[in-house]
């Protein structure tokens, strides 16, 4: 019979490691008693468990976990509607099926990489539009507006601030 520790307790488990036997049939005994092994393992994986989630939990709150967010609003001053926003930055992109004359479109998002931030749309004549913007860089965060005006240009407004 080959016994081995738990690895939850101090003590030695009372079960056999499952073994073959004739026709491949697999006994698991415990103290001369048919059980399954693995209900003494139930019985103190749960706990352990529950406790290294909350350690990991207390960990992230204690360390200050801040993730950097960039809150954008665009603004369609264009005197049409527009379609096929999309707004391209470093690492990846948004945008809005349409957006009409003087509404407002509100996305935020985290920088990932260093780059130039690009806006493209169709304006009510069907013609494309694409306007090149400021470049970001990865960790700023803050606020940044952008006004689409007349003639496929647009104003930008930004405060932020670069990553600690």
């Amino acid at each position: 019979m080959m016994r081995r520790s738990s690895l939850f307790s101090h003590r030695p488990c009372d079960f056999v490691i499952p073994w073959k036997e004739g026709a491949g049939q697999e006994t698991r005994t415990t103290a001369g008693r048919e059980t399954g092994a693995t209900s003494r393992f139930r019985n103190h994986a749960a706990p352990m468990l529950a406790a290294g989630v909350a350690s990991i939990l207390i960990l992230a709150l204690i360390s200050g976990c801040h993730s950097y967010h960039i809150d954008t609003t665009i603004e369609n001053r264009t005197g049409a509607p527009v379609q096929l926003l999309e707004v391209d930055y470093p690492s990846a992109s948004f945008g809005a099926d349409r957006l009409e004359s003087g509404a407002t479109f509100h996305y935020r998002f985290q920088v990932r990489g260093s780059g130039p931030l690009s806006i493209q749309y169709t304006d009510s004549n069907g013609h494309p539009a694409h306007i090149n913007g400021p470049t970001l860089v990865e960790g700023e965060h803050g606020q940044l507006q952008i006004v689409l005006l007349p003639e496929a240009k647009a104003a930008f407004q930004m405060q932020l601030t670069p990553a600690p």
